[in-house]
């Protein structure tokens, strides 16, 4: 499967901003998917998984009550609608998919992933 994740860009601290990861191929509901983030000098990072039918879910701690993440299997598309953005959540964000059933929150787990959308916030 291939992702693009697009709907990045610049916002102030406490807006909102909505990623989306398109999927191609027609085997999207299959797929476990979830968004990582990376800032610059870190590692990777675990943001927020979906399950396939997307009734499960899990968040990093650092973005609970903020992120929520989402998918539309008919459009073969995971969202995560980001509210109360802060300078610290500034990172390229990544979508990914894996073909297990298991919510993982290790980038080992995931076998696809799409390029990364750069998101900054400013203070």
């Amino acid at each position: 499967v291939q992702l693009q994740a697009s709907g990045g860009g610049l916002v102030q601290a406490g807006d909102s901003l909505i990623l989306s990861c398109a999927a191609s191929g027609h085997t999207f509901s299959t797929y476990v998917m979830a968004w990582f983030r990376q800032a610059p000098g870190k590692e990777r990072e675990f943001v927020a998984v979906i399950n396939r039918s997307g009734f499960r879910k899990n968040y990093a701690d650092s973005v609970k009550g903020r992120f929520t993440i989402s998918r539309d299997n008919a459009r073969s598309s995971v969202y995560l609608q980001m509210n109360s953005l802060k300078p610290e959540d500034t990172a390229v964000y990544y979508c990914a998919a894996d073909a297990t059933p298991y919510l993982s929150v290790a980038t080992g787990a995931y076998d696809y992933w799409g390029k990364g959308t750069q998101v900054t916030v400013s203070s």
